[in-house]
């Protein structure tokens, strides 16, 4: 052996092992041996199979809100599905939920009265 070999066996040697130790920090940091795997959230489906299997395993003794999945004893009973509407009892044990569009304490319920007399 000249020394020319030793010297091509020792720059390969320090090759296989510089690219050792970068593996080793590139699977740290980044993931995995250079293969970034990178998982975004998928849209939920287009047609009605994820409410249907949901509302299908939603166990409830009394009645299930099929607007929020809630269970309660009466369906006027269902809560709204925001925060930004407010629940309003039309009688019969009907009710609805409407946006509460800015206004006062109320004042969603009585602008539905008031259309619902064609006042408004």
């Amino acid at each position: 052996m000249n020394i020319l070999d030793l010297l091509l066996i020792a720059c390969s040697l320090f090759t296989v092992s510089s690219n050792a130790q970068f593996g080793f920090f590139d699977q740290m940091f980044n993931g995995g041996g250079g293969q970034q795997q990178q998982h975004q959230p998928q849209n939920v489906r287009s047609d009605s199979q994820w409410y249907q299997e949901n509302y299908n395993a939603a166990h409830c003794s009394n009645y299930l809100c099929p607007g929020t999945l809630s269970c309660v004893h009466f369906p006027h009973h269902c809560p709204c599905a925001w925060d930004v509407e407010d629940k309003v009892e039309l009688g019969d044990g009907i009710a609805i939920c409407a946006s509460k569009g800015g206004y006062k304490e109320g004042e969603t319920a009585r602008k539905i009265e008031l259309a619902r007399k064609g006042l408004l």
